[in-house]
């Protein structure tokens, strides 16, 4: 799984143990609303462990949850705890004996540098419970949605 999935999925694991509050869930939970193997939450999950961002409990009551409020997670954190490269990658191989492919690296690098610095601030603004609200908030519209669609049905 690339960084980029790691980071969505991370961001929909957080939404989960938030929506859970402060009760322990299990990666084989999680794995239900990801719809993957709970192997691979596991996998993110260390990475989260290991930033901070997430405590697990073993036993029958065991499982997963956050260890600060979800207000208080930037996706920029969680993205910093999943991530490693950067979103615009550089191509490794340029011919060096050619008039662009010798310095393309150089020009495209602080442009590089740059977009990543943005992307990183604007992910500082938003918070694990800000990715739920929006999460709940979809669901009411689908919600109401499909009640309208079933009322031009009758």
């Amino acid at each position: 799984m690339n960084s980029n999935q790691q980071f969505s999925v991370s961001c929909h694991i957080l939404a989960v143990l938030t929506a859970y509050g402060d009760a322990p869930v299990t990666s084989e939970t999680i794995a239900l609303s990801v719809d993957t193997n709970p192997v691979v939450i596991r996998r993110i999950m260390s990475h989260l462990r290991q930033h901070g961002l997430v405590e697990s409990r073993s036993g029958s009551n065991g499982g997963w949850r956050l260890t600060r409020p979800a207000s208080a997670l930037s996706l920029r954190e969680v993205y910093q705890a999943v991530s490693h490269e950067s979103v615009l990658a550089m191509h490794q191989h340029p011919n060096p004996d050619c008039l662009i492919g010798g310095h393309i690296q150089e020009a495209l690098g602080g442009v590089f540098n740059q977009a990543q610095t943005a992307m990183e601030l604007a992910l500082e603004k938003f918070s694990v419970a800000d990715v739920l609200a929006e999460t709940l908030r979809a669901n009411l519209l689908d919600r109401d949605k499909r009640l309208d669609m079933s009322d031009l049905q009758n």
